[in-house]
């Protein structure tokens, strides 16, 4: 199964200037669980964002850029290759960002678990619209704002509707 992981505000904001918006303790111990042992892929600019690779995860990056290395990290030149690769390693691969990332893979992913954030904030990234004849909703939990959680916000699953 080939899920796309993404926090994003109420107008699909997710990033200004290569970071993210937010400070969501809870949302990254979120992310963490659900992407903890599998393959993640990524956009070399969200790569840069992050800083390292995440541990408990093989790392595959895309990227264009000719001569770039990182070690511990796998690059290869395209969202194709980055899924063949990750689903030789393991059947559940995890898509982490950013938005050029999102708007190729929308399209392959089976499932999406998105984190809405009650917020509406200056961006210059944003994910894809959700098309809910293409989206079912499936599960909804949401979360009041706190002392470490500087939003509301809710973690939703989206399942891709099955054609027949």
């Amino acid at each position: 199964m080939t899920t796309i992981v993404v926090a994003m505000g109420e107008k699909n904001e997710i990033g200004f200037e290569n970071k993210l918006l937010w400070h969501l303790p809870t949302d990254l111990k979120h992310f963490k669980d659900i992407t903890s042992g599998h393959p993640i892929i990524m956009g070399r600019k969200t790569y840069e964002s992050i800083g390292k690779a995440l541990p408990n995860r093989t790392n595959i990056v895309v990227s264009r850029k000719k001569n770039w290395f990182v070690e511990g990290i796998l690059i290869v030149g395209s969202i194709k290759e980055a899924v063949k690769f990750a689903k030789k390693i393991d059947e559940n691969v995890f898509i982490i960002g950013g938005g050029n990332i999102y708007e190729q893979t929308i399209d392959i992913a089976d499932k999406l678990e998105v984190t809405l954030v009650k917020a509406d904030l200056e961006a210059d990234t944003f994910f894809p619209q959700i098309n809910t004849k293409v989206w079912r909703k499936t599960e909804e939990t949401c979360h009041e704002k706190d002392e470490k959680n500087q939003y509301d916000f809710c973690f939703q699953t989206f399942e891709r509707i099955k054609t027949e």
